[in-house]
């Protein structure tokens, strides 16, 4: 019954979007998409369905009501981060068939097992430490990062009856990594993009100027929103004081790595390697992923049928392809740039200070509307950073703070940044949760980031 009223009220409100008049400069279809982009969206909250059927059940609706032909539908199925993130989940697999993972878990243990939030910062201290070279935030967090969550998660589970282990790590890390993406211009790969953007406009973004000016809001990030994380969804073991003598028993119970952990790691460091220096040779880190899952696969670390039945890649794959679809079509129709005419139309003649924390809320916020930080970067970075420059905004402040939210706001949802599926994916945390938390991490970072970092950004000169 309660899934029925749920699956009415997705159907009510598209409906009611549907027949609404379309805005001046959105194309009918756009309007329409709009429409089923809501439906999905709360759908998804609500849960009347499993994810799966609901993105399916949303594709369906488009192409049968012409909004999308079944080419345009499907698009987002040869999207190359889309590929990327299944293949994370396969490269997980092997860390874990091999014990390489729950080797690494013990590891982490030994060093930072004393309590569950030292394991936690132990994740967030390992993407910080490889942000600055592999600017593929799905790579780095989905290839390297969620293999250890993935062990670690196992390891509690089945030895010390902690189920809620897993989530409280997938969150972390995951939020981790969207602070560590803000901290460097070399650490997503929508930053360059941005700081060419900004370069337009005849603002220089240096890699030295970024990380300055991230510095000091990006760590102090880093400490809090983990130990807020551990308050609010904590695990059921706080303490555990002889984590660090059953990691070290467990390692020595496992004896020297054997012949296939070699190989998992021979590969592992092929593709951070790959990762680091794909952008200046002309391979996307999608492309060294496959050839690292080829590897797994010709050595027998890896089975076809390991592929096949790693469902969570599967289910990830539909989902997540879905809305990086509907997004992207959003953006294609006019509605994106429509809603950015809108916001700058809106904002004549506000005070620069008061305008441009408006605007910059609303630049943040709007990302629950996209799948993919750099197609928000594109439709809308720009067009906000003339009109925040008109309205008096420094100019170096102004494109800077823009940067900064244009990663941070990647932790909102489940679907909105490329490691945000694959944490998700593990299945320890349900939609609402995901969701709760990333507003509550968003509203920390932006708190921290304007406040503080404002203060900081005052003494290094950029207002």
């Amino acid at each position: 019954m309660k899934s029925a009223v749920s699956l009415a009220i997705c159907v009510f409100l598209g409906l009611l979007i549907w027949f609404l008049p379309e805005p001046a400069g959105v194309a009918d279809n756009g309007w329409e998409l709009f429409a089923i982009f809501v439906a999905t969206m709360i759908a998804v909250i609500l849960k009347p369905l499993p994810m799966g059927v609901i993105a399916i059940t949303s594709l369906t609706i488009a192409t049968a009501t012409n909004v999308l032909t079944f080419a345009e539908a499907f698009s987002g199925f040869s999207n190359d981060i889309v590929w990327l993130v299944v293949f994370a989940f396969f490269i997980a697999r092997g860390f874990i068939s091999t014990g390489l993972g729950n080797r690494v878990a013990y590891k982490v243990m030994s060093r930072l097992g004393k309590n569950s939030l030292g394991l936690g910062y132990g994740l967030v201290a390992t993407d910080l430490l490889l942000a600055p070279a592999i600017p593929s935030v799905t790579a780095r967090s989905g290839g390297i990062v969620y293999p250890v969550v993935k062990a670690l998660a196992a390891v509690f589970t089945g030895k010390s009856h902690d189920p809620k282990m897993g989530g409280f790590l997938s969150m972390v890390a995951f939020q981790g990594s969207v602070i560590t993406s803000a901290m460097f211009l070399t650490a997503m790969a929508g930053s360059p993009f941005i700081a060419e953007l900004a370069r337009g406009q005849g603002i220089e973004i240096s890699w030295g100027r970024w990380a300055l000016a991230a510095v000091v809001p990006g760590f102090l990030s880093l400490l809090i929103v983990p130990y807020v994380l551990y308050k609010l969804a904590p695990p059921t073991i706080r303490q555990t004081p002889h984590a660090k003598e059953m990691a070290l028993e467990q390692l020595k119970s496992m004896g020297p790595m054997q012949r296939k952990e070699w190989i998992m790691v021979a590969t592992f460091v092929f593709l951070i390697i790959f990762w680091i220096i794909g952008p200046y040779i002309g391979m996307k880190a999608t492309i060294a992923t496959m050839i690292g899952l080829t590897i797994l696969l010709l050595s027998g670390i890896l089975s076809w049928r390991d592929v096949i039945e790693e469902t969570g890649a599967w289910d990830t794959f539909i989902w997540f392809a879905t809305f990086v679809t509907l997004s992207g079509f959003l953006n294609k129709f006019g509605l994106t740039g429509w809603f950015s005419q809108w916001v700058v139309g809106h904002m004549v003649g506000f005070h620069w200070m008061f305008g441009f924390l408006i605007l910059s809320l609303i630049y943040f916020y709007s990302h629950y509307f996209f799948a993919s930080n750099v197609a928000h970067i594109g439709a809308m970075y720009a067009p906000f950073l003339v009109l925040a420059v008109a309205m008096g905004t420094p100019r170096e402040l102004a494109a800077l703070m823009l940067a900064f939210f244009s990663n941070l706001f990647g932790g909102l949802t489940h679907y909105g940044s490329g490691p945000a599926p694959i944490f998700f994916g593990a299945g320890y945390v349900s939609v609402p949760t995901w969701w709760k938390m990333g507003f509550v991490a968003s509203v920390i970072n932006i708190l921290l980031w304007v406040v503080i970092g404002g203060m900081w950004w005052k003494l290094l000169g950029l207002w």
